[in-house]
């Protein structure tokens, strides 16, 4: 896959680095895909402090954005976080009050009701990690099944 480009969204505030070649433009959802396969294939990537704001705070807004994420068929949230610090309260002070359970029960809700998965990936450069070996693995399996050589082919 010579020619793989990360696409990296115009909204992305905190774009995280590859060692790819990597694009900026506006993507229909989420915060990372791959040239080409805009509409295959999306991660939506959030600290902890974002994924907090974002699902106890201003969940009607991310729903639409969820609503998207959920039309492709290979989607996810990876949280730069790790939830067993967060269940023991140990990111407190990120939590701003809310609890680690009701945090725990929107990622649950997520999953189950949208079907895209929540990733607690650690750290953040644990996430951006997974992030590319994850958009790297679609492309390839995307591109086996175009040539007739996957398992869906």
């Amino acid at each position: 896959m010579n020619d793989f480009r990360i696409i990296i969204d115009t909204r992305e505030q905190e774009p995280w680095s590859f060692t790819c070649t990597t694009l900026r433009r506006a993507l229909p959802a989420g915060d990372y895909s791959v040239d080409g396969l805009e509409h295959a294939v999306a991660v939506e990537r959030k600290s902890l402090a974002d994924f907090t704001r974002t699902v106890l705070h201003e969940f009607p807004r991310f729903a639409a954005e969820l609503d998207q994420l959920a039309q492709l068929p290979h989607t996810c949230i990876v949280v730069e976080a790790d939830l067993d610090h967060v269940l023991r309260g140990q990111a407190a002070d990120v939590l701003r009050g809310a609890s680690p359970e009701s945090l725990l029960g929107a990622a649950v809700h997520i999953q189950a009701r949208c079907h895209v998965p929540v990733l607690w990936c650690g750290s953040r450069q644990a996430a951006r990690a997974f992030t590319d070996a994850y958009l790297r693995m679609v492309a390839r399996e995307i591109a086996a099944r175009a040539q007739g050589e996957g398992p869906d082919a």
